[in-house]
C-alpha cells in the first residue's frame, strides 16, 4: 500500500462567510488536502478539508499523514486500518477522513461495487435534494446571489452577525416561496437572544429549521430549554460529532448535521446517522467547502438522511475531479463518470499527475 497527498486551493465563486468569521472577513480561497491510496492496480481517493474551528490546517493534516505507515493499512481490513489510526494520535479527525474515504473507494472498487452498494444502502435516483448555500453578504450582494442560485429549490442563508434582517429580506425579494434553511454557526451567544430571533425567523412559513443557534460548549439545560420553546427546529452541528454524541443532542436538538470532516469519514458518519436516527432525531448530511471526492462520499450515504447539505463543490470554481451531480439540486449519479467506489474521476489535469 502506498499513500500520496498534497495540498489544493479551491477558489470560490463569491467570498465565503459565516458567523464565525464575519468579523475577520470572509474567504476567497479554502483549502483542502487530497489523499491517493494505492495497492497494486486499486486507487482509492479521500481528501481532508481544513477549519479553524477545529484546528484542521494543512500542516496539522499532514503532519498526520506523514506519521502513517500505508503498510499497515489494507482495503481488505478497513475496521483495523482505522483502529492503527485511532492509535496513533488522538482527534486529526480530518485527516483521518481522507484515509477512510480513500480505503472505502479501494475496497469498493475491488468489490467491483460503487460505495453505497458495497455498504448496503443503495441509492434511489430522483429522491435526493440538496439545499444551496448563501453566506453572510451585503443585502445587495444576497440578492445577488440568491439570482444566481434560481435553479435550486431550496436555500440555506447564513445568519448570526448583524444585517441578518435585512438579507433575509433580499433573499425573499428574489425568492419569495422558496425553502430556505436558517444556520447560525454558534452565532448567538445566550439562550434569550437565540429564542428572540428563532421567534422572528418563523414568522417565514416556508423557513424549515435551524442549525446550531447556540455555541457548541452552551450548558445542555440552556440547549434543552432553547428546544422545548422554540417555534422551529433546531439542529445541532458542531454540538454533534459521532455516534457517541447522540443522546446528549437527543435532549438538546431535534436533529443533527453529519459531515465526514467530523467523524473521520465514511465508515464513522454511517455509525452516527444510526445513532441519530435510533435517538429520534433527524439526519442531514452537511459539508466544508470540498472538492467531488468528498461531496460524492456523502451522497453515497444519502439514503441515511432527511436533508442533505452537501454543495460545497457546487461553491467553487474549480473542482479539480467529477462525480455526483447537483443539478436543479437533485442529488445524482446517473452522469457519474466511474461506475464503481466513489464514482469520482479527475476532472481534466489529475491533481496527483
Amino acid at each position: 500500500m502506498k499513500l500520496d497527498f498534497r495540498t489544493f486551493d479551491l477558489h470560490l465563486s463569491h467570498t465565503w462567510t459565516i458567523a464565525a468569521s464575519a468579523a475577520k472577513g470572509g474567504a476567497d480561497v479554502e483549502q483542502v488536502v487530497l489523499a491517493r491510496m494505492a495497492d497494486g492496480d486499486v486507487v482509492g481517493l479521500g481528501e481532508a478539508p481544513c477549519t479553524p474551528r477545529y484546528s484542521e490546517t494543512t500542516a496539522s493534516i499532514s503532519s498526520f499523514l506523514r506519521r502513517i505507515d500505508p503498510a499497515k493499512l489494507s482495503f481488505d481490513d478497513i475496521p483495523g486500518s482505522m483502529d492503527r489510526l485511532e492509535k496513533l494520535a488522538p482527534l486529526n479527525h480530518s485527516a483521518k477522513c481522507a484515509v477512510n474515504v480513500a480505503l472505502l473507494d479501494g475496497a469498493a472498487r475491488k468489490a467491483g461495487k460503487p460505495i453505497y452498494d458495497w455498504l448496503g444502502l443503495g441509492f434511489s435516483e430522483g429522491k435526493h435534494l440538496t439545499s444551496f448555500s448563501i453566506g453572510i453578504d451585503r443585502a445587495d450582494v444576497i440578492r445577488r446571489k440568491t439570482i444566481e442560485a434560481a435553479p435550486y429549490p431550496i436555500l440555506k442563508l447564513k445568519v448570526g452577525a448583524p444585517g441578518d434582517r435585512e438579507n433575509l429580506a433580499a433573499l425573499r425579494q428574489a425568492a419569495p416561496d422558496k425553502k430556505v434553511r436558517v444556520d447560525a454557526n454558534e452565532g448567538w451567544k445566550t439562550k434569550e437572544e437565540a429564542l428572540r430571533n428563532i421567534e422572528w425567523l418563523a414568522n417565514d412559513p416556508r423557513i424549515e429549521f435551524i442549525e446550531q443557534p447556540m455555541p457548541a460548549g452552551t450548558p445542555d439545560a440552556d440547549l434543552a430549554w432553547l428546544k422545548s420553546r422554540s417555534p422551529l427546529p433546531i439542529f445541532g452541528d458542531e454540538s454533534y460529532h459521532r455516534a457517541r454524541d447522540a443522546a446528549r443532542c437527543a435532549e438538546c436538538y431535534h436533529g443533527v448535521n453529519v459531515k465526514l470532516l467530523k467523524t473521520g469519514g465514511i465508515s464513522a458518519a454511517v455509525d452516527a446517522l444510526r445513532a441519530a436516527r435510533n435517538a429520534g432525531l433527524k439526519t442531514m448530511i452537511g459539508c466544508m467547502i470540498e472538492t467531488s471526492v468528498l461531496i460524492s462520499a456523502a451522497a453515497h450515504l444519502a439514503t441515511l438522511a432527511d436533508y442533505l447539505d452537501i454543495d460545497g463543490n457546487l461553491l467553487v470554481s474549480n473542482d479539480p475531479y467529477l462525480g455526483e451531480t447537483a443539478e436543479k439540486g437533485n442529488v445524482s449519479f446517473a452522469q457519474a463518470p466511474d461506475p464503481f467506489g466513489l464514482r469520482v474521476k479527475p476532472r481534466n489535469n489529475d491533481p496527483f499527475g
